[in-house]
């Protein structure tokens, strides 16, 4: 019975897929904490993220924080995917488009 318990645990990991280091390439962030800010980031597996936000008619009725941005991926069926969005005092909308196939 142990050796089926410890083949079981072997032929799980053998089926882990393999774990590749993901690296960090750029990391740009400006944000004091109050008003508006900006952020970027891009990582070695294609991983890529922006994101700007601004407050809309300050001090007056009507004011709103209104973020805009963006972030993009590779999927496993090998096509880059990006999300585009907006999101403000109509609320959230975003837009996905399917972009190139990775070789």
């Amino acid at each position: 019975m142990k050796f089926i318990i410890a083949l079981c645990l072997v032929s799980v990991v053998v089926a882990l897929p393999p774990y590749d280091e993901v690296q960090v390439l750029r990391y740009d962030n400006d944000n004091i904490g109050t008003g508006d800010y900006s952020y970027q980031f891009e990582q070695s597996d294609g991983t890529k993220q922006e994101q700007v936000g601004e407050l809309k008619n300050e001090g007056v009725v009507g004011q709103a924080e209104v973020v805009r941005g963006s972030y993009s991926w590779f999927a496993p069926d090998g096509y880059t995917y990006k999300v585009t969005y907006v999101a403000d005092e109509l609320g959230y909308r975003a837009t996905i488009e399917k972009g190139a196939q990775r070789l």
